[in-house]
């Protein structure tokens, strides 16, 4: 559980302020209980945990429940209006921002997305459903996503538009520009 808070208090940028840091700490707690083998001990604990657990909810706006399973290096930024289902699963890496939402389509059908490692959703998006969001995907601000969105993609809109993802250009650094005897850049580069 304290390796979990110390790589959780790292990934919030070491700040003790910032409250999806607390939430996580709360949470990691909460996960931490269900290892305890003494009935009366984990009772205790739980006790602990629901109370710690309303108050963080109620300060910073932002519901968590321990059922999530979460990975490694998960980041809340910003705080406020986040809901998570209990059904919900996020890989490593994972960030989400203020207003997300992230639980069921249909209470009938109690089944929250699985979400891959390295995914980014923006602010005030929300994924539903039965869902499998893969690998390294950006999901944009004020998204609804209610398909499954492959791996190295990105889906934006309302309903999401799903769209592959741009490779990323690499900038040549000024010191590996070929340089002509003289010491200049060739007549072609500089155009």
């Amino acid at each position: 559980m304290f390796d979990n808070i110390r790589a959780d208090y790292r990934a919030h940028g070491s700040k003790l302020g910032a409250q999806g840091f607390w939430v996580m700490t709360i949470y990691r707690l909460g996960r931490w209980r269900y290892t305890l083998k003494p009935v009366l001990l984990r009772k205790f604990f739980s006790l602990i945990y629901r109370v710690l657990y309303k108050i963080v909810q109620m300060v910073t706006g932002i519901e968590v429940p321990c059922e999530v399973r979460i990975g490694r290096n998960f980041v809340i930024d910003h705080f406020g209006g986040i809901v998570v289902s209990g059904y919900t699963q996020f890989g490593d890496n994972c960030r989400i921002r203020t207003g997300v939402v992230i639980g069921l389509a249909r209470v009938e059908d109690p089944c929250a997305p699985v979400i891959g490692n390295n995914v980014d959703i923006g602010a005030g998006a929300k994924v539903l459903g039965r869902i499998v969001i893969g690998d390294n995907v950006n999901i944009g601000a004020n998204s609804v996503v209610t398909t499954d969105v492959p791996p190295n993609s990105i889906a934006v809109g309302v309903p999401a538009r799903v769209m592959p993802r741009k490779p990323r250009e690499v900038a040549v650094a000024p010191s590996e520009v070929p340089l002509n005897e003289d010491g200049y850049e060739p007549e072609a580069r500089r155009a």
